[in-house]
């Protein structure tokens, strides 16, 4: 009989629990991405898992004027990153050209931030960013190109940013990373979306994304 209160007792703990949990709306609020498979979860505030959502990891790198950014760069800023370098002929030209577009679009807005990390950080120096940069009209005041450790940044694009799909099938350490992914991140640190930075109807779409979080306070 004790077994079976027991039970009981349980039974509906757990009932009164999911009936407490915050419903969200999935056209307001935007998901969260926890693993290299980029799998979108709505996880309300006072889920148990809340406290445990993926975070972009510590990071410091040298920007085009040769100025230290960190976390704290972007601290209570949501930001767009990407990765590129200068000598790509493909699809950095694209990435930099729809980059621009949000660099025009927020370059008042002090909530909004840029960051383009170099996957070929031995010839991208610190000269050849700035180079870039002034080419292309890029603001450091919004929009940071870093170069650094090659080792620091490929772990941060494949285990913050998951940004290498193709590291997550082949464990290659040593693959180069080539990725048209613009990643959105939130004030907190937290990947909200992940969008081609080749499309501007993605664009398009992460602007409207950008506009949500920024109601999120």
């Amino acid at each position: 009989m004790k077994k079976l209160s027991s039970l009981l007792l349980i039974s509906a703990s757990l009932i009164t629990l999911s009936a407490c949990k915050k419903k969200v709306d999935k056209t307001l609020i935007l998901p969260f991405f926890n693993t290299a498979m980029l799998t979108p979860e709505w996880i309300p505030e006072n889920d148990q898992e809340y406290i445990n959502i993926h975070k972009i990891a510590d990071f410091s790198f040298i920007n085009q004027n040769g100025v230290e950014v960190t976390n704290n760069t972007y601290k209570d800023k949501i930001y767009v990153a990407d990765f590129f370098f200068v000598t790509c002929p493909g699809i950095c030209p694209v990435l930099e050209k729809n980059m621009s577009i949000l660099q025009e679009k927020y370059l008042s807005d002090k909530e909004v931030l840029l960051l383009s990390h170099t996957v070929m950080p031995t010839k991208d120096s610190v000269s050849v960013l700035k180079e870039y940069a002034i080419e292309n009209e890029i603001d450091a005041n919004k929009w940071n190109l870093v170069t650094g450790n090659k080792e620091e940044l490929y772990d941060i694009a494949r285990t913050s940013y998951f940004a290498d799909e193709d590291f997550v099938k082949t464990q290659d350490k040593d693959a180069f990373i080539h990725t048209e992914n613009f990643i959105l991140v939130d004030k907190k640190g937290r990947i909200r979306g992940v969008y081609n930075g080749t499309i501007k109807l993605e664009v398009q779409r992460l602007i409207r994304h950008i506009d949500l979080l920024k109601k999120e306070g």
